[in-house]
C-alpha cells in the first residue's frame, strides 16, 4: 500500500508515481520502494532520463550561471563598477556560488519533506527574477543583493534536485548521468557570456542583461516539466550527520574538496580581465576565453564521468585536480594568444571533474548508510562552499598587492594540495592498490 513502511527496512520508503506523493494522495497501484533497496533503482529507462534532461537545465541555470560571471567580473572592473576593487566585485560572485551550496544544503530537508515542487518553482522564480533585478542595477550594494543574494539563494534551490534525483534513479550508471547533467553548467558557460558579448554592444546592459533572464525563463520549463520524485526517505533527515566526520575518508574527502574549491575558481574569475590588462588578447577575444573554458569543461564533465563508472570516481578526480593545479601554474608563462588559449581549453578539460564527481563520491564513502547520503552531501557542500566564497576574494587582494602571477600561484598550490588530500581520503576508504574507488 503506497506510503507504507517497508518492514525490513523502516528507514526510507516511498510510492510511485511522484505525481501522488506531492499531492499527498494514495494510490493502492503504487509500488513500494527504499532508497536502501539498491534493486529497486531503475538504472535507466525513459522516465530516468528525463531526470537527466531536467539537471541538465538545472545546472545549466546553477552553475552555469556561475561560470559565467569571469565575463560579469571583466565588464564591472571596466564599466559599470569601476571605482570598485577587483577583490570587492569577487565578492559578488564568491557569495553567489557559496550560497549556491549552503542553500543546497539547508534545503535537503525540504526536499526530503516532499516539497520538491517548491523547491524548483521557488528557485526558478529567484533566479529569473534577480536577472532582471540586475538589468536595473546601477551601485554595488543593488548588484549584490540581485546577483549575488537572490540569484545565489535560487540557484541553491535548484542544486538539490539536480544531484538528489539522479541518485534514486541511478547506481552503477550514476558517475555517467551525473556527469551528463553537470555538463548543462558548462554549456550555460559557454552560451551566456556569449549572449552577453554580443548583445553589449548593441542592447546595452539592461536588455543583455534581460535577454540572459528571458533564456534562464525558459530553459527552467523543462525541469519543472519533466522531473518527477521516485523515492523519498520515510522521516525527514537532520541537517547533521556528525558521526560521519569520524570517517577519515569522508573527513579527509571534504577538507580535500574545500582545499580544491579554494582556488578552482581563480582561472574563471580572472583569466579574462587578465588576458586584457597583460595585452595577451584583444577585449573582443577575451571575452570569448570564458566560453573556450565552459566548452572544454563540457567534455571535462562528461568524460571523466564515464571513465569514473569504470575505474572509480576517486581515480579519475585526483589526477585530474593536480593537473589542473600544474596548469594554473603554468599560467604565469602564458603571454601569447595561442598560450592562453590552450590553457583554457586544458583547464576546462581537467577541471571540469571537480563538479560533477563530488556527489558521486559522497554516494560512494555513504553506502553503508544511504538514507544520509543527503545529509553527508549537505555537510560536504556547506563545507566547500566556504571554500568558494572566500577563494576569490583573495585572489582578488593578492592581484592588488603582488599581481596575477601570484594569483596563478595560490590557485595552482591549492588545487594539487586539494588533488593530494583527496588521494589521502581514497587510501583511507580502499587501501594503496590499485582498485575501482
Amino acid at each position: 500500500m503506497a506510503g507504507q513502511l517497508d518492514e525490513k527496512d523502516g528507514e526510507d520508503v516511498l510510492e510511485e508515481p511522484a505525481a501522488d506523493l506531492e499531492a499527498g494522495t494514495d494510490n493502492k497501484a503504487t509500488r513500494i520502494h527504499s532508497v536502501t533497496h539498491v534493486d529497486s533503482i531503475p538504472n535507466g529507462g525513459f522516465q530516468a532520463w528525463l531526470q537527466v534532461l531536467g539537471a541538465f537545465f538545472l545546472f545549466f541555470n546553477s552553475w552555469g550561471i556561475l561560470n559565467t560571471f569571469g565575463s560579469y567580473q571583466a565588464y564591472y572592473e571596466t564599466a559599470l563598477l569601476k571605482d570598485s576593487t577587483p577583490s570587492a566585485i569577487s565578492w559578488i560572485g564568491s557569495i553567489q556560488s557559496f550560497l549556491l551550496l549552503l542553500v543546497g544544503s539547508v534545503s535537503g530537508p525540504v526536499y526530503d519533506a516532499g516539497y520538491f515542487r517548491y523547491l524548483l518553482l521557488s528557485g526558478s522564480v529567484l533566479l529569473v527574477f534577480g536577472q532582471m533585478m540586475l538589468s536595473l542595477c546601477k551601485e554595488y550594494w543593488q548588484v549584490l543583493l540581485a546577483q549575488a543574494f537572490c540569484m545565489g539563494i535560487g540557484a541553491g534551490c535548484l542544486f538539490v534536485p539536480s544531484v538528489a534525483i539522479l541518485s534514486t534513479y541511478f547506481t552503477s550508471k550514476l558517475a555517467s548521468a551525473t556527469g551528463l547533467a553537470a555538463a548543462g553548467s558548462s554549456l550555460g558557460g559557454v552560451i551566456y557570456p556569449i549572449m552577453f558579448h554580443k548583445l553589449m554592444p548593441t542592447a546595452g546592459f539592461g536588455w543583455t542583461t534581460r535577454a540572459i533572464g528571458f533564456m534562464v525563463l525558459a530553459t527552467l520549463i523543462v525541469p519543472n516539466t519533466v522531473m518527477r520524485v521516485r523515492v523519498l526517505p520515510s522521516t525527514r533527515r537532520a541537517l547533521l550527520d556528525l558521526p560521519a566526520f569520524k570517517e577519515a575518508a569522508y573527513t579527509t574527502y571534504v577538507f580535500g574538496a574545500f582545499t580544491g574549491f579554494m582556488g578552482l575558481y581563480m582561472p574563471f574569475f580572472y583569466i579574462q580581465i587578465y588576458a586584457i590588462r597583460a595585452h595577451i588578447t584583444t577585449d573582443n577575444l577575451a571575452f570569448y576565453l570564458i566560453a573556450i573554458l565552459n566548452s572544454a569543461s563540457i567534455f571535462g564533465r562528461i568524460v571523466p564521468n564515464i571513465v569514473a563508472d569504470r575505474v572509480g570516481a576517486y581515480n579519475v578526480i585526483v589526477p585530474c585536480a593536480i593537473i589542473s593545479g600544474v596548469l594554473c601554474l603554468c599560467l604565469m608563462a602564458v603571454h601569447s594568444v595561442a598560450s592562453i588559449v590552450v590553457f583554457v581549453l586544458l583547464y576546462g578539460l581537467f577541471s571540469g571533474s571537480m563538479v560533477s564527481l563530488p556527489p558521486t563520491i559522497i554516494v560512494r564513502l555513504s553506502l553503508q548508510h544511504r538514507g544520509k547520503i543527503g545529509t553527508r552531501m549537505g555537510m560536504c557542500f556547506s563545507v566547500t562552499a566556504i571554500g568558494l566564497l572566500i577563494g576569490a576574494p583573495i585572489g582578488g587582494v593578492i592581484i592588488d598587492a603582488h599581481g596575477f602571477d601570484s594569483v596563478w600561484i595560490f590557485g595552482g598550490v591549492l588545487m594539487i594540495a586539494g588533488g593530494l588530500i583527496m588521494g589521502a581520503s581514497r587510501v583511507a576508504h580502499v587501501g594503496w592498490g590499485w582498485t575501482k574507488a
